[in-house]
């Protein structure tokens, strides 16, 4: 059986060689939960990479964005290049789900735009973890949505070996099952067509065509062709065909449950007209018939993933099959960046509900459509077996379990997490100064920086000071361009972000801004340009979910550093911090009037993690040196989940209801008030600041 064989150039560290010995003890050791923290450039890819090869089991690498899981699959791919490193995310171009406002009587239809290539990986994913043990996937949190179930999608595949008996006819009947269309014009991936004695099958996993020669009944040749022109890639004695598509349900199947769906429609028009719910009744009765009627006479009809609860044969209340069923009991999970991937998990079940409910109320869906959805975080924790959780700042929620993991493991010595606080390039954890907000702040400020023995920030020297922070920024900024290096601004707002970038330009400056507004193929674009420098400095809200990895940068601004909350909890100031650790001069400056305790447990961190590098620098001779990384014309090739995904149309939906807030009874007020605060906390825990912000907002003014 083939196994992982991991190629690198690099040989690990011998800081990178203790967190490998001890996760992979770990996991041997059956703990389930455990926590690698590891700073910026400390090389967590190759860690995972290097427990992969010595675990040898089928991984699965969870991200929370498109854009970062392609980078991730970029780098597995480099290091395993003979195995199977697959790529599954999301693959709608375009998603609008269905959805009804009562307010407005509004039904808004389902529309969606898939993207191929994309699918092709995702069918190419699932087909090699039912078939190679040597299986790394790479996906983002759509994997907890429903996919098919995998028993149905195996059982439907058909195996194709020279000297079979297999009727042309009968080939071309099961084929047209598992969703291939027969053609004889347009050969594209997902059809199929017969030329004589020859049928050719273009696969939906890859640009690869199957050839299946004839002699009578009997199979003479099995060929794996270029679909394009016709050039033998190989001649394998057998191959095995899966389904064109990952929900595929035999015509039989299909039909037998038409009368279930028939009762339960019954059972819920009877009780509409009960509750005096007249037009409710007629609507869902008009639309679910019609429903049966396409797929009594095609086997197929609109939303027909409404019924799959039916299709699959579950019971009410269960959850669909996802990518995660696909894996066998014994895998190995990383969950990246998992201080923003855990909860993005755990709030994808609420709205998917939340929206549904709305449909059903009003009798346009069945009740179990409601089954149609994404897991909840409790079934997401029952399906892991094996997982590390991987960030440089986790949430107390991975440390508790990690603990709890690792004591009743057969280690009970071990806390469940470890740290990677190392780079192999020896560079150090930023240098983080304190400048006060305004002329007035100096006193204070000073006494903070004392009373917290932080006596080498600039602050402290000073006898008076005669600037407020946007003069001591611009002259900072300007000594940074004289060095030919780059700077980050964050600010609180976006109004402030772009009034800041105006005030700048005007005084001459490269300068631009950047938020949510922006789409995500402007923002890579502004970020590359910073690189290049057709830009010095780049001001923003929240300069986190963009997966920096911006060399240039020696100089990240924190504006307002002491205005507490999730802008700037412990979290962000933590992640924002790490921002400038990639370049050897790299510096922060918080501009704050008090040291607000995120800010201490931000900068104590910082320091603590700077003394460890320092100290192995010392120890081992080694010189630290700026990263130098070539400007590629990276642009990410799908859009980002987090960015211009179910997030976002979650908050447009929560600002739509928020309009009709005044006629809403008052119990109806309460939910949406509710909906709204839980939004924020998902937002903030996502480190989304510029939607949790707009959350608040909202939710301030319907409050007055």
């Amino acid at each position: 059986m083939p196994k992982f064989n991991l190629q690198s150039k690099y040989k690990t560290s011998p800081a990178q060689e203790a967190v490998i010995n001890t996760l992979t003890k770990g996991i041997l050791d059956n703990t389930k939960h455990q926590t690698l923290v590891g700073v910026t450039g400390s090389g967590k890819t190759f860690v995972m990479a290097n427990m992969v090869q010595r675990l040898q089991r089928p991984t699965l690498v969870l991200a929370h964005n498109k854009t970062l899981a392609a980078q991730l699959f970029s780098e597995f791919k480099d290091f395993f290049p003979e195995n199977e490193v697959k790529y599954f995310v999301s693959y709608y171009d375009y998603y609008q789900p269905e959805a009804y406002i009562p307010q407005r009587d509004l039904y808004i239809e389902k529309e969606s735009e898939i993207n191929k290539t994309i699918e092709k990986y995702r069918n190419a994913a699932t087909q090699s973890l039912l078939t190679r043990p040597d299986t790394l996937i790479v996906a983002s949190v759509s994997c907890i949505y429903g996919l098919g179930d995998p028993e149905n999608y195996d059982d439907m595949s058909r195996v194709v070996a020279v000297g079979d008996k297999y009727n042309r006819e009968k080939l071309t009947r099961h084929l047209s099952d598992m969703q291939y269309e027969r053609t004889q014009m347009d050969f594209s991936s997902g059809t199929f067509r017969v030329r004589g004695d020859v049928v050719e099958v273009y696969l939906t996993s890859d640009d690869v065509a199957v050839r299946i020669e004839y002699f009578g009944d009997e199979i003479e040749g099995v060929k794996l062709i270029n679909p394009l022109t016709g050039e033998i890639f190989s001649k394998p004695n057998s191959y095995k065909i899966f389904p064109a598509k990952h929900f595929v349900t035999p015509y039989e199947s299909v039909k037998a449950v038409l009368p279930t769906i028939r009762r339960d429609l019954e059972l819920e028009v009877d009780a509409f007209k009960k509750k005096d719910k007249m037009i409710e009744a007629y609507r869902l009765e008009q639309r679910v018939k019609f429903d049966l009627e396409m797929m009594a006479e095609t086997g197929f009809c609109t939303g027909i993933e409404n019924y799959s609860r039916y299709l699959d044969g579950r019971a009410p209340g269960t959850h669909p099959s996802t990518l995660l069923d696909y894996f066998p009991d014994e895998y190995l999970m990383f969950i990246d960046e998992s201080h923003i991937t855990v909860p993005q998990v755990r709030g994808m079940y609420n709205g998917d509900k939340m929206r549904k409910e709305t449909l059903i109320n009003y009798g346009f869906r069945l009740q179990a459509a409601l089954d149609n959805r994404p897991l909840q975080f409790n079934e997401f924790s029952s399906k892991l077996d094996k997982v590390v959780y991987t960030s440089a700042t986790p949430n107390e929620y991975e440390l508790t379990l990690s603990r709890a993991a690792a004591q009743s493991s057969l280690n009970p010595e071990y806390s469940g997490s470890v740290e990677l606080l190392i780079r192999p390039t020896g560079l150090v954890d930023p240098i983080i100064d304190i400048r006060p907000i305004t002329l007035e702040g100096f006193k204070t400020l000073k006494a903070a920086v004392i009373d917290n023995g932080y006596e080498e920030m600039s602050v402290f020297k000073a006898d008076k000071w005669e600037k407020t922070q946007i003069d001591d920024l611009l002259i900072e900024i300007q000594a940074n361009i004289k060095k030919g290096q780059r700077v980050l601004v964050t600010t609180l707002t976006k109004r402030m972000s772009e009034d800041l970038s105006t005030y700048l330009l005007d005084l001459g400056l490269k300068v631009t801004y950047i938020h949510s507004e922006l789409d995500a193929i402007k923002r890579v674009e502004i970020l590359r340009s910073l690189r290049q420098g057709k830009y010095d400095c780049v001001i923003g809200i929240n300069l986190l979910r963009e997966g920096l990895d911006l060399p240039e940068v020696s100089l990240v601004s924190i504006l307002d550093a002491d205005k507490e909350g999730f802008l700037r909890s412990k979290t962000s100031l933590v992640q924002t911090i790490g921002r400038a650790a990639r370049h050897n001069e790299g510096r922060v400056i918080m501009y704050a009037d008090k040291i607000t305790d995120s800010m201490k447990y931000a900068i104590d961190e910082t320091r603590r993690r700077r003394s460890v590098q320092i100290q192995f620098n010392k120890e081992n001779n080694i010189t630290p040196q700026s990263i130098i990384k070539e400007i590629k014309n990276n642009m990410p090739e799908f859009e980002d989940e987090a960015g211009k995904g179910i997030e976002e149309k979650t908050l447009v939906s929560l600002t739509k209801r928020a309009e009709s807030f005044n006629i809403l009874e008052p119990t109806s007020r309460k939910v949406l008030l509710k909906e709204i605060e839980i939004q924020m906390e998902i937002y903030a825990d996502m480190l989304e600041f510029e939607k949790a912000a707009e959350c608040r907002d909202l939710l301030n003014q319907l409050k007055k």
